[in-house]
C-alpha cells in the first residue's frame, strides 16, 4: 500500500479543502465531486486495481478517487484540465509518491506515448468520474486511438451506461452501443444516486466497466466503413436501413444493391438498423465492399 489512508471520501473533508482554496465549481467542466466512500471502494473493486497496474485517471478533481487509486495501484497519472485544481491536487496527493499530476486536456494528449513511457507499452487501466457532456468523445477517443488498455472503469450518466450495454431492439440501442461493444465487454458495477456527489447532478449515475477485447468479437475488412454504416443507420432511427444508407457515399453501392445484400443475408429489405446485431453490420459491410470491388 502506497502513502497514507485515503481521507477525502468524507464530505466534511471535501468542504474543508474547497473552502481552504476558495474553489469555485466550473460549469463548463461539468464538475461533480464524489463524496461517498462506499462508491469509491466499489469503483476500485470493479476496476480490479492491483500493485501491478498503471492507472490513468481523467478528471481527478480534488484528488478524492486518486487517493484510493494511489493506495491500490503501482502508479497513477491524474490528468486534470482545470488549472485551479492543480495546487489542490498537489496538496491532497502530497503523501503519495506514485502519482503524476498532469495539467492537460485528455482529448489532446498522446496516451499511447504515456503508456509507453510510464508502463513500458503494457496495457493501462483508465478510471474516471467523467464529465457527462464529454463522456462519449473521451471513451471513443481511447478506443479509436488504440491506446493499450486492459479496462476502462468510469462513472457516467445512468442513461449513457444503459446505452453502452443495450442490445438490438431496445430503445437504448444505438451507434454508441455498437461502438463500445466492438471494443469491449460492458458491465454495470453500481448505480449511484445524485446525493453521492457535490454539487448534486440532476441525473442518476452508474459505474460501468469496459473490459477491452484483445481482438474485436467480429471480423471486418474495413473498420472505418463499418462505423460509417452504423452511424448512418441510426442518424434517423425510424428510417429503414436502405433509406438510412442511401447517402453514404463511402459505401459506394446503390439502394438496390443494399436490398440485394439484405436478401442474401436472409434479412427483410425493410429492416431498420436498431434490429441488427454487430455481427450483421460487419457482414453487411464486408458484402458491400465485395460488391463494390466485383
Amino acid at each position: 500500500m502506497a502513502g497514507p489512508v485515503p481521507y477525502l471520501g468524507n464530505p466534511q473533508k471535501t468542504i474543508e479543502i474547497l473552502n481552504k482554496y476558495r474553489f469555485v465549481f466550473q460549469k463548463k467542466y461539468g464538475q461533480n465531486f464524489l463524496i461517498d466512500c462506499h462508491v469509491l471502494e466499489k469503483i476500485i473493486r470493479a476496476a480490479e486495481i492491483t500493485e501491478e497496474d498503471y492507472v490513468v485517471e481523467i478528471g481527478p478533481g480534488i484528488g478524492t478517487m486518486t487517493q484510493y487509486l494511489a493506495s491500490a495501484a503501482g502508479g497513477v497519472a491524474a490528468i486534470e484540465i482545470d488549472r485551479a485544481l492543480i495546487p489542490i491536487l498537489q496538496d491532497t496527493l502530497s503523501g503519495y509518491d506514485n502519482v503524476d499530476i498532469i495539467h492537460e486536456d485528455v482529448l489532446k494528449m498522446d496516451l499511447r506515448r504515456l503508456a509507453e513511457e510510464k508502463n513500458g507499452g503494457r496495457p493501462i487501466k483508465v478510471v474516471a468520474n467523467l464529465p457527462y457532456y464529454i463522456t462519449t468523445p473521451i471513451i471513443m477517443g481511447l478506443f479509436e486511438k488504440h491506446v493499450p488498455l486492459s479496462s476502462i472503469t468510469v462513472m457516467v450518466q445512468k442513461e449513457v451506461a444503459d446505452r453502452m450495454q443495450a442490445g438490438p431492439g431496445s430503445k437504448d440501442y444505438g451507434a454508441l452501443s455498437l461502438a463500445v461493444q466492438y471494443y469491449a465487454m460492458p458491465y454495470v458495477a453500481a448505480n449511484v444516486p445524485p446525493n453521492c456527489f457535490m454539487p448534486r447532478p440532476g441525473v442518476g449515475s452508474a459505474v460501468i466497466r469496459l473490459g477491452t477485447y484483445a481482438e474485436p468479437p467480429v471480423k471486418v475488412t474495413d473498420e472505418e466503413l463499418l462505423f460509417a454504416v452504423i452511424r448512418a443507420s441510426f442518424n434517423q432511427r425510424r428510417k429503414t436501413l436502405q433509406n438510412g444508407l442511401a447517402h453514404v457515399q463511402k459505401l459506394g453501392i446503390s439502394k438496390e444493391q443494399t436490398a440485394q445484400i439484405l436478401r442474401e443475408m436472409g434479412l427483410s429489405e425493410s429492416i431498420r438498423g436498431e434490429a441488427m446485431t454487430l455481427q450483421q453490420f460487419a457482414e453487411f459491410t464486408d458484402r458491400a465492399v465485395g460488391l463494390r470491388q466485383a
